[in-house]
């Protein structure tokens, strides 16, 4: 019978974090053990390893993303073991899951199969706490914001125009909007006010992209929180809170060492989604990788459109690091979809909906081309896929010029993943140096940097934005926030911003309603289509699925 991950998980024996650690060449000392196989790394172990040199960074993507899954974030970990079985120094760098999806629709994101992170129930739930101190830093800034306005307000603020919002690491529709505030005077005073999920907070975003905890206070200081009644800005410097707000992260910024199945060291650190936030893991958990191996396999979230957009535009940007190939994960089932086959249709053989639906991996190629990389498709086999229907993708990639590889890693784990572990090596030693550059400078308008995603990455003809978001804009260029670098909030369904446009949409816009300075991060947020920073559960949240026995092993982690 085929064992489920989890339990594929819980008969693995794990080796001591200890014995991990010297694989990465860690000095005792040099790692926080959390219990036997979890350790925290001193965010200091950057500046000692400065001088080292920088490991090849490969990056895994994907099409956009279906029901039917595509399994990046398990090629990503196969591929990371098969380096090793080729005998590379290799690490992976990876994002923590987010309780909103793992209790929602996932029921676990730590990969699967034979290519998982371990330990993966603890991963999957509440891991080292990183995901809690930022909610509870977010929602410190809340409790500051609104005990200043009812001590007397002396900054004058607008509680009418109070951007910040409170958050919660799972999905709930019902705190979108809110009141607070509410029974009388001793209890503040009333406002409107709402939650995010934690992993759009802007603190998440901060903690990932900040280098250290003098650059992490520094960007908590700019965070945008409200307006005064004569329109002017207020920072969380003006409140004074950044101190107490990097107190409580000063743990949290420090990157976490796991393993795999295989005993592949990874680092996982940081979790913001990719498609209202920049779907990246943290600054230093790459870059610290990178000093560690010659080989990083990290992913970022969704499909190329969203998380590989935002690793190369805005990460790589601030992070100084700079890509050396990319693995566009693509399935059979995942593309028959986008060629207009029904979910409960898979199973049954279609090549011609597959050679319809392969026009959402073309344009996810031409993207990674139009940022100079280099890149494979790695077909990610599931148990339902015929022979035909891999001989007629793998026939479409090499009749298209597209480096292709059968990724078998959820079955074979880095055994299934050699093929493609050689061929992105060879990738990049007949491309270094490569032709890698952002889409766009940040000394062009917001507006140039939004339309060059739109049209470059999107295949758009062109950018609208309503009156809200003009005015909006007139109000970051009157701020002089037009330099920062833009995050694109926008569904992961589809290229465009219409979730029901499958396969590769022509003759459309993207609609921009809103933008979101996120001035901490560095960025601006354009908020495009219904997407929402707030998701809601599904009829049958996975959570539901979900059980602990009297010995305390998790059930229905999948």
């Amino acid at each position: 019978m085929k064992l489920t991950d989890l339990e594929i998980a819980q008969q693995t024996e794990l080796t001591h974090i200890k014995e991990i650690a010297k694989m990465v060449n860690l000095k005792e000392g040099e790692y926080e053990p959390y219990g036997n196989y979890k350790a925290k790394l001193p965010i200091d172990l950057v500046e000692r390893l400065k001088d080292e040199k920088d490991g090849k960074v490969i990056l895994v993507t994907a099409i956009n993303p279906t029901p039917a899954g595509e399994g990046k974030s398990t090629t990503t970990i196969g591929l990371g073991q098969a380096l090793h079985k080729i005998n590379k120094n290799a690490i992976i760098a990876l994002r923590e899951p987010s309780l909103g999806p793992v209790m929602g629709v996932k029921g676990g994101a730590a990969g699967g199969g034979y290519s998982q992170v371990l330990p993966m129930e603890d991963i999957n739930l509440h891991f080292t706490g990183d995901i809690h101190a930022i909610t509870t830093a977010n929602n410190t800034l809340s409790a500051i914001i609104d005990n200043h306005i009812h001590r007397g307000n002396e900054l004058n603020i607008d509680q009418r125009r109070i951007v910040w919002k409170r958050c919660v690491d799972i999905n709930d529709r019902a705190l979108r909007n809110v009141n607070i505030g509410l029974g009388g005077k001793a209890h503040g005073i009333p406002r409107e006010d709402g939650f995010n999920i934690t992993v759009a907070s802007e603190i998440m975003a901060v903690l990932c992209l900040s280098n250290n905890l003098k650059d992490l206070k520094n960007r908590l200081s700019k965070m945008l929180v409200a307006y005064t009644h004569n329109g002017d800005p207020v920072y969380v410097n003006d409140l004074n809170a950044e101190g107490a707000l990097t107190l409580l992260l000063k743990d949290a910024i420090k990157p976490n060492l796991v393993q795999t199945i295989e005993k592949t060291p990874v680092l996982i650190h940081g979790g913001p989604f990719a498609n209202i936030a920049h779907g990246c893991n943290s600054n230093v958990a790459t870059k610290l990788a990178s000093k560690l191996g010659d080989y990083v396999v990290t992913e970022a979230g969704f499909g190329a459109d969203l998380g590989a957009e935002k690793f190369l535009n805005i990460k790589c940007r601030f992070a100084d690091i700079n890509p050396s190939a990319v693995v566009i994960v693509a399935t059979v089932r995942a593309l028959k979809m986008h060629g207009g086959v029904p979910k409960d249709q898979l199973k049954e053989e279609n090549v011609e909906a597959l050679l319809k639906g392969v026009e959402n991996l073309q344009k996810h190629t031409e993207t990674i081309s139009s940022f100079g990389l280099p890149y494979v498709v790695a077909i990610n086999r599931f148990m339902h896929d015929t022979e035909a229907e891999l001989e007629a993708l793998d026939n479409w990639c090499k009749e298209n010029n597209h480096p292709v590889e059968l990724a078998e890693v959820w079955e074979h784990g880095g055994n299934g993943g050699i093929n493609l572990a050689k061929r992105v090596v060879g990738l990049i030693d007949d491309n270094e140096p490569n032709n890698y550059a952002p889409l766009y400078t940040l000394d062009q308008s917001i507006e140039e940097k939004i339309e060059t995603i739109a049209k470059t990455v999107y295949g758009a003809d062109g950018v609208d934005f309503t009156k809200d978001a003009l005015k909006d804009l007139k109000e970051i260029n009157d701020k002089g926030w037009d330099k920062l670098a833009v995050c694109m909030a926008k569904t992961q369904n589809s290229l465009s911003d219409d979730a029901t446009k499958k396969g590769r949409p022509r003759d459309f816009r993207i609609t921009v309603r809103q933008l979101r300075p996120s001035l901490g991060a560095g960025f601006i947020v354009a908020l495009t289509g219904n997407v929402l920073t707030m998701p809601g559960l599904p009829k049958v949240p996975a959570a539901m699925n979900m059980d602990v026995d009297e010995n305390g092993n998790a059930k229905g982690l999948f």
